[in-house]
C-alpha cells in the first residue's frame, strides 16, 4: 500500500506544473494579477517606507527636525516612532499613517498623516496633531465608510 502512494504521489507530481508547486505567495503580502495594467496592491510596509521616507526628506531640508504647525505654533519634532499596528490602505490611492514624535519642548506628539501615491514615491497631503503626551484632541469615527474626526468626549 505505501508502495503504491508514493507512487501515485511520484506520477502526480511529475505531471503537475513546477509553477504550481513552487509559487505559493506569502499570504501576509497578496499581489493581484498585473492583468490589463492593475495597479500593485500597496503593503503596510510601503506606507510605513512612504512616511519614514517622508519625515527623513524634510528633516533633511530643515534644522534636522521635522516641523509641523499646531494652534499657530511651529512644532520642530523629532521621530520616535511610526505605528505599524495602525497602518492603513484607505482606498482610491489614499494612506494613513500615524506616529509619535518628540518635541523640542519636550512633549510627545502622536501625528497623524494622510499620503497620497505609489510605494517609493509617497506625499503626505495632511498632518494633524492628535495627541499630546497620550491626551486626545480629536478621536476617529466610522459613518457611512468614511472616517471623521469628532471631539473628545
Amino acid at each position: 500500500m505505501t508502495t503504491k502512494l508514493i507512487t501515485v504521489t511520484a506520477i502526480a507530481l511529475l505531471f503537475t506544473p513546477a509553477s504550481m508547486v513552487f509559487s505559493q505567495e506569502h499570504p501576509e503580502h497578496p499581489e493581484h494579477p498585473k492583468a490589463g495594467g492593475a495597479k500593485k496592491q500597496v503593503s503596510t510596509a510601503d506606507i510605513s517606507a512612504g512616511i519614514k521616507k517622508n519625515i527623513t526628506d524634510e528633516t533633511n531640508k530643515s534644522d534636522g527636525k521635522f516641523h509641523v504647525k499646531y494652534e499657530g505654533q511651529d512644532l520642530a519634532l523629532g521621530l520616535v516612532k511610526v505605528h505599524d499596528d495602525r497602518l492603513q490602505d484607505l482606498g482610491d490611492g489614499k494612506y494613513f499613517a500615524c506616529v509619535d514624535m518628540k518635541g523640542t519642548d519636550g512633549k510627545t506628539y502622536d501625528i497623524d498623516f494622510f499620503l497620497t501615491g505609489e510605494p517609493g514615491k509617497m506625499k503626505v497631503t495632511d498632518t494633524a496633531v492628535h495627541k499630546i503626551d497620550g491626551k486626545p484632541l480629536y478621536n476617529w469615527k466610522e459613518e457611512n465608510g468614511k472616517w471623521n474626526k469628532v471631539p473628545v468626549s
